[in-house]
């Protein structure tokens, strides 16, 4: 047997396993828009699964300035930024972020997960420190493993035993401290506890990074995130245009206008990634001068919220407390979350079941995300659908 032939063998034998233990994961094919409702297989579906929470993703100013932007700057840049794939509206776009976030500057990513690939490793070294929480999103764990930092990790949301953490980087030398916590561990739907974090950064000389992608848009005073929501100002803001600004593809970074700069020298994904297309640009443009003024949405999608949360506890379903959009319906087993997510879709409702590795083994759930398009009728369709599914899995009795 050929070497090529042996390890195509061994990939199989993995992914069969894979599927042995209930974990393959499935897409299903969307044809048309997202939205709160969407076309899968001829069918019009209830969409409970996407980050499109101020049900932005089809909305026809967007698609509008989309268009307008290609009209004016073309397809694509053919281009990194810094040979030549720089336009009028890649700056106009930073710029607005960082004035939206109360930042000095912003830099533009292919992705948020770019972006936290490539903040931690040109701005820290080995006489440095990172302090991660243990529940941090994958695109932080790796952005950290790529720079020569010392690594420290506290227990989720655990603030003594982050001061404990900090004590021993400290004690450890450590020239500078980066504490690195998501704004909403979007597995969950919880906060960070920002305000007692950067407390305790002020009191040992730390600084402190926040991954708002769960929250830029719809959290706080004028969709302005975690920080502005808990009245503190952070060292390091990452983000997406990709949930609840639109719903394309995009990510940043906001902060002091030095790092930024330096940023934009070495941070690898920047430099060697394509500019963000025009049309997602002129839309994400649009996308901010919307969110600024959606108070309207934000209130929807919280009255939405706290309408599902108690449907679905008044039905017997074991939730996740919380006051995100953000919704866990825990089962624990994956053949189980599964099994329920395929009888949803017979029913009409479009979600996906979470299962190791995304989530821990033996907390498999079926995360359900609300959105401000959401009608009444929509969510009683989908409680109706949730209790039927519970019955029929064995999830309720």
């Amino acid at each position: 047997m050929t070497d090529r032939a042996a390890f195509l063998d061994q990939i199989t034998l993995t992914l069969r396993q894979i599927e042995t233990d209930g974990l393959f994961k499935r897409e299903r094919m969307i044809t048309g828009a997202q939205g709160a409702h969407v076309a899968i297989a001829g069918r019009q579906m209830l969409n409970l699964c996407a980050n499109n929470y101020l049900g932005l993703a089809d909305d026809p100013r967007l698609i509008a300035a989309a268009r307008a932007a290609m009209d004016d700057h073309g397809f694509g840049m053919a281009s990194v930024r810094f040979i030549c794939g720089t336009q009028d509206l890649h700056r106009a776009l930073e710029t607005r972020l960082a004035a939206f976030l109360n930042h000095d500057d912003s830099i533009l990513f292919a992705a948020c997960f770019d972006a936290n690939g490539g903040l931690f490793e040109p701005l820290l070294g080995p006489e440095d420190a990172v302090i991660s929480d243990s529940l941090n999103h994958a695109s932080i764990i790796d952005g950290i493993r790529l720079c020569k930092a010392r690594r420290y990790r506290y227990a989720n949301s655990d603030m003594a035993d982050l001061e404990a953490q900090l004590q021993q980087a400290r004690a450890d030398g450590a020239r500078f401290i980066l504490i690195a916590t998501d704004g909403v561990f979007s597995m969950d739907g919880y906060f960070a506890r920002l305000p007692e974090i950067r407390a305790l950064a002020d009191a040992h000389g730390a600084m402190v990074m926040v991954d708002d992608c769960h929250a830029t848009g719809f959290t706080g005073p004028q969709g302005r995130g975690t920080p502005a929501r808990a009245g503190v100002q952070v060292d390091l803001l990452t983000g997406t245009l990709g949930k609840a600004l639109g719903g394309a593809l995009g990510g940043y970074i906001a902060g002091p206008q030095p790092v930024i700069d330096l940023l934009r020298q070495r941070a690898r994904p920047y430099l060697f990634s394509n500019a963000l297309p025009p049309a997602v640009v002129g839309a994400a443009l649009a996308a901010l001068n919307i969110v600024e003024a959606a108070d309207d949405l934000r209130a929807q999608l919280a009255a939405n919220a706290d309408y599902w949360r108690a449907g679905l506890t008044d039905a017997g379903f074991t939730l996740l407390p919380g006051e995100h959009p953000i919704i866990p319906v825990m089962l624990e087993d994956a053949k189980l979350a599964q099994a329920m997510a395929a009888d949803l879709y017979q029913r009409g409702v479009h979600v996906a079941p979470f299962f190791f590795p995304v989530v821990p083994k033996g907390a498999a759930r079926i995360r359900t995300q609300m959105n401000a398009a959401f009608t009444r009728d929509d969510l009683d369709f989908a409680l109706s659908a949730f209790h039927a599914a519970g019955k029929a899995t064995g999830v309720l009795a």
